[in-house]
């Protein structure tokens, strides 16, 4: 997998809390950028399930069940 250099800014508030709880877990070398790219993965993943219920939000429970049992049977 390749690697993007990401220049990002961050409150002073948000480094020292997120440098002191990566050091009492015995900080090594990537663990920043780790935690980083889990971080925007979570929050990606949150944001496409929002917009998924957003775009489905018009439709009752039941009429999305029967979609995905009809999709599934005609696979």
């Amino acid at each position: 997998m390749s690697s993007v250099r990401w220049s990002i800014v961050v409150s002073d508030d948000v480094d020292k809390a997120l440098r002191a709880y990566l050091g009492r877990r015995g900080t090594k070398k990537g663990d920043l950028s780790q935690f980083v790219e889990e971080a925007v993965q979570a929050r990606l993943f949150e944001l496409t399930v929002q917009d998924v219920k957003q775009r489905n939000g018009e439709y009752s429970q039941d009429e999305i069940l029967d979609a995905i049992d009809k999709d599934l049977v005609s696979e």
